[in-house]
């Protein structure tokens, strides 16, 4: 190996770590304060740096901002894919409450993450689309055990009011073409009760009102799983 190849290799690990230091004090930001009030220069006090130095890593909070939330939504979607590839052989039921418990294990296991995420917006910052691919990880499972199960017939679907029509059609389109606009519509409410379901856990918003809440969850997330046509039992 020439020196230059060397030296070349030393600077890349040396900015991956320097990189992963500046995101884990940012998170410590995160945790102590909310997402609202991390800075840059408040992570260059910590890590010793000074402000100019930071910016070579991240020019802005907003590129900083960006980075936790794209590794947050990918920790998120690994999750969820692990917890799917260990029940793949199993019913579309016990597959999409294996993927529903996942994202509630994660967001109670990364509750300051999960706020990052769903919680409420951080003020002057508007995600890129950047974060989308990492965003929809979950989602893209769920829509495929329910496109596995519509493929193989086993998928009952529910008609929807003639109001809604053009709108489920326009969501089927963007989201999932080869599934009927009825069911993507399921899907669709399946998900935003899902991170409400979540939400309301992670937020306290539980309190004295659902005590034993894993045997809660699961029942919910199985209704869900009802409410888009999944069909009980192993293939």
């Amino acid at each position: 190996m020439s020196s230059n190849s060397a030296h070349g290799g030393a600077r890349a690990r040396a900015r991956i770590e320097v990189t992963a230091a500046i995101k884990d004090a940012a998170r410590r930001q995160l945790a102590a304060d909310g997402a609202a009030k991390i800075s840059l220069r408040a992570v260059s006090r910590e890590l010793g740096m000074v402000s100019s130095a930071l910016y070579r890593y991240f020019p802005s909070r907003d590129d900083l901002l960006t980075a936790l939330i794209i590794d947050a939504y990918d920790s998120l979607g690994e999750a969820a894919e692990s917890a799917h590839d260990a029940v793949a052989d199993a019913g579309p039921v016990e597959r999409w409450t294996a993927v529903c418990a996942s994202v509630r294990h994660w967001a109670l296991a990364h509750p300051h993450e999960y706020a990052l995420i769903y919680g409420s917006p951080v003020p002057g910052y508007s995600a890129p689309e950047t974060t989308i691919p990492a965003a929809s990880r979950v989602g893209l499972l769920l829509i495929a055990v329910v496109r596995d199960a519509h493929q193989a017939g086993r998928l009952a679907v529910s008609p929807v009011p003639d109001a809604l029509r053009p709108e489920a059609a326009r969501m089927a389109a963007d989201l999932a073409p080869d599934l009927p606009p009825p069911v993507v519509t399921a899907l669709v409410a399946a998900w935003a009760q899902l991170y409400g379901l979540v939400g309301f856990e992670v937020f306290g918003q539980f309190h004295r009102v659902v005590e034993d809440r894993e045997p809660f969850f699961r029942h919910a997330a199985t209704r869900l799983a009802q409410g888009v046509g999944l069909p009980a039992g192993h293939a």
